[in-house]
């Protein structure tokens, strides 16, 4: 079985062809457990009122908060797996 940084690039590059693209709650999921497990916890301000997808992403990345990096990758590879039908 392949190692599970790997399986991740794997489910990354498969996240870009999908048969259907998921829905806006969907691809919060799939960018907040992608941001946590490539970068770690978010940093920085919460965007503004006015850039309402930068707020959006902020606050879905923001709810998985002190996810480790392998669980989020791991939750990632479900997701994309389970998308793929």
């Amino acid at each position: 079985m392949a190692d599970l940084s790997t399986q991740f690039e794997k489910a990354v590059a498969d996240s870009k062809n999908l048969s259907e693209r998921p829905d806006n709650a969907t691809l919060l999921k799939m960018y907040a457990l992608y941001k946590q497990a490539s970068a770690g916890d978010v940093e920085g301000k919460r965007p503004g009122f006015t850039d309402m997808v930068g707020r959006a992403k902020w606050d879905a990345w923001n709810e998985i908060k002190g996810l480790g990096g392998d669980d989020a990758k791991k939750q990632y590879i479900a997701l994309i797996e389970s998308l793929k039908g």
